[in-house]
């Protein structure tokens, strides 16, 4: 009895020990997800840009040629996090998936995120241990916003010596070192807001890339398309799509639209730079540590560069404070995504195709610096790291009803080996949309008529034989169709049949190369359809724009450009800001969000001051705040909502102070 009770003894603690010891070989996790980054933007992707540090860990892992996003900013984040395709996730609420967060840390894993959420609710209440960043789609780089939070209270941000990419690791580096105090593993992800506009830089950074584009878009496309033959990216026999219709030849451009454009990619150049310096941050910490061969480290992008030109400011000076705001340039976004088609929020490879490095020395068997050409999809990021930290995916949560995941291990390409795709991978923003199947992929701009392109021939998607092969065009929109209603759960005009073609592609927020570029951006003319009955609240329904006030809400028909609602003169009574632009919007309308306001009573808008911002999925209502930087009074405001044809309802509208006192509400 004495020698069985030993032995049962002996065998509990080497038990324990080897679960110990197991334990201690999980391995950690860093997610790194940047905004707006272009294929080419990398300098191991083929940029001019000095990225040293992502260079490096390409080198020493691996790099992915065919890594696949949603196109969009949240629902590539959705994706990212759940493992699922947006709307099957339950969008920004997440009320139908789990996060990475909650699946680690249920396994007893120490959990942190940085930067840009952009969902509900706040990363605290989806399994992250800690979290410092903003919720909102976007911000100034300097200023910040009010969304800002640390550890779900909320943080204010410094009215000096602050820049958010910066300050993501000046955090990220402190939840690394609370997570070693707690002796587990950690998954620490980190969602920097660049390259995304507002474009703004540290001034040395800005100074770094001084001079190097006067060359123009032609030029650095070319050589990023060279550089990247010769790094043996992309087939060599690999012709890169032609300049589109809607990009002039940069000798054509005018000498203010050129001095322009020069000082916008410099400012690209120099936020993206700034992205690798902070990286290079977190590795020397992980080496440090000794922590950096056994670190799962992922960088991926939202989506593609993005082409949208909306509204800038002072032109003439440096955007090296947070005074200046610029937005993007298309004509650059064609660069940036070399050697591929189109831009963010399209379905075509530049909207969906991003760069995607993995290092973990530890875990992957294959040659370092190799190139993984097999597609895969942020929808495949979840259930990797639930296969390489031993953590089970639930199919039941506490609040939630969860679905399958879509996305599927990736750990088989980490030993060389290959995945066979469950289902094809399936693409939805809006009215764009995709669907690939082995190397057959259909695409629709904007719910125009399907496209066909054969990417194991065709990269570049430059030949569209969708004349050539109906069937298997027909074949292909069936799946996508019954993907989109019985795996996305998407309602029904998300799948509506599409139209006609409308040739060459165009897009209301694309720019506008004929305008000089101080009127480039949204249009300004308005006409006077509607007006509330309240003095100095007066709400004017601008051009292309049907409004109807009903109760509480601000019912939106829009049917063209310039749509939104202009407030012409606000009361002199209001006092000095600075002021928070709060309201419940729910739309079906594509483009972004924008707020103009003035400081005096001559200005007319859209000059004066002017703010952006994200906004969320179609059919659902969002909160959103804005934050109006100024210590004067406001004289005039307008809000755009949507673009091109849609509608919007605006639910609970209010100009509220910096204490929270409610100013003025509409209607």
């Amino acid at each position: 009895m004495r020698i069985a009770t030993t032995l049962i003894t002996s065998l509990t603690l080497l038990l324990i020990s080897s679960a110990i010891t197991s334990a201690a070989d999980r391995p950690n996790v860093l997610m790194i997800m940047v905004d707006d980054l272009g294929f080419s933007d990398v300098g191991c992707y083929g940029s001019e840009i000095e990225t040293p540090n992502l260079d490096a860990l390409s080198d020493g892992g691996l790099r992915f040629s065919q890594f696949y996003n949603t196109a969009k900013c949240h629902s590539s984040r959705v994706s990212l996090l759940s493992g699922q395709y947006c709307i099957a996730a339950g969008d920004t609420a997440l009320n139908h998936a789990v996060t990475s967060a909650e699946v680690l840390r249920d396994s007893g894993y120490f959990t942190a995120m940085t930067g840009k959420w952009h969902l509900k609710q706040q990363p605290t209440d989806f399994g992250f241990d800690r979290y410092f960043g903003h919720l909102s789609g976007a911000c100034n780089y300097f200023r910040g916003d009010n969304t800002f939070r640390l550890n779900g209270d909320k943080w204010e941000v410094p009215p000096q010596d602050f820049y958010t990419t910066v300050s993501n690791v000046d955090f990220a580096l402190q939840f690394l070192g609370d997570a070693r105090e707690s002796g587990k593993p950690w998954h620490l992800y980190v969602a920097f807001n660049a390259p995304h506009a507002p474009l703004q830089a540290l001034p040395q950074d800005y100074a770094k890339y001084q001079g190097r584009y006067e060359a123009g878009w032609d030029r650095i496309r070319q050589s990023r398309v060279a550089k990247q033959a010769e790094l043996g990216l992309l087939p060599a026999d690999c012709q890169p799509s032609p300049r589109p219709e809607h990009i002039p030849a940069w000798n054509s451009l005018s000498e203010a639209r050129k001095r322009f454009e020069v000082k916008r990619m410099t400012t690209l150049a120099a936020m993206i730079d700034r992205v690798d310096q902070e990286i290079g941050r977190l590795v020397t910490d992980l080496k440090e540590a000794g922590e950096l061969d056994n670190t799962l480290i992922w960088f991926v992008s939202d989506n593609g560069a993005c082409p949208y030109d909306r509204r800038s400011n002072k032109l003439d000076a440096l955007p090296t404070d947070g005074t200046v705001t610029w937005s993007d340039s298309t004509g650059w976004a064609w660069a940036r995504n070399s050697p591929f088609r189109y831009y963010k929020q399209n379905q075509f490879e530049g909207g969906i195709c991003t760069p995607a490095i993995v290092h973990w020395p530890a875990g992957i068997e294959r040659d370092a610096g190799s190139v993984v050409r097999q597609p895969a999809h942020l929808i495949d990021i979840m259930p990797t790291f639930a296969d390489v930290t031993g953590s089970k995916i639930p199919t039941e949560y506490p609040g939630r009803s969860l679905r399958p995941v879509s996305g599927q291990s990736l750990r088989p390409l980490f030993k060389g080996e290959t995945i066979q795709r469950e289902q094809p991978l399936h693409f939805l923003f809006a009215s764009d949309r995709g669907l690939r199947l082995g190397d057959w992929k259909i695409v629709s701009f904007r719910s125009e008529a399907w496209e066909l392109y054969n990417l194991a021939e065709d990269r570049t998607e430059r030949i569209d034989l969708a004349e050539q092969e109906p069937e298997r065009v027909e074949s292909m929109v069936q799946q996508w169709t019954r993907m989109s209603r019985e795996l996305l759960h998407a309602p029904d005009r998300a799948y509506a049949p599409v139209g006609p073609a409308k040739l060459p592609h165009r897009h209301p927020e694309w720019t506008n190369f004929d305008a000089d570029p101080s009127e480039s951006g949204r249009g300004n003319q308005a006409n006077t359809n509607t007006r509330s009955p309240k003095a100095g609240k007066a709400i004017r329904a601008r051009k292309n724009t049907k409004l109807k006030v009903a109760g509480d809400e601000l019912r939106l028909e829009f049917s063209g450009e310039d749509s939104g609602l202009a407030f012409d003169r606000l009361p002199e009574t209001l006092p000095a800001g600075p002021y928070q632009l709060a309201f419940r919007l729910r739309r079906r309308a594509e483009g972004g969000g924008e707020v103009f306001y003035t400081t005096d009573a001559t200005t007319s808008l859209p000059n004066g001051m002017h703010e952006t911002f994200e906004l969320g999925g179609e059919g659902q209502w969002h909160d959103h705040t804005i934050r109006l930087e100024t210590e004067q009074r406001i004289h005039k405001l307008r809000l755009d909502v949507g673009e091109g044809s849609g509608t919007a309802i605006i639910k609970e509208l209010r100009l509220v102070d910096d204490q929270g006192k409610v100013l003025l509400r509409w209607p």
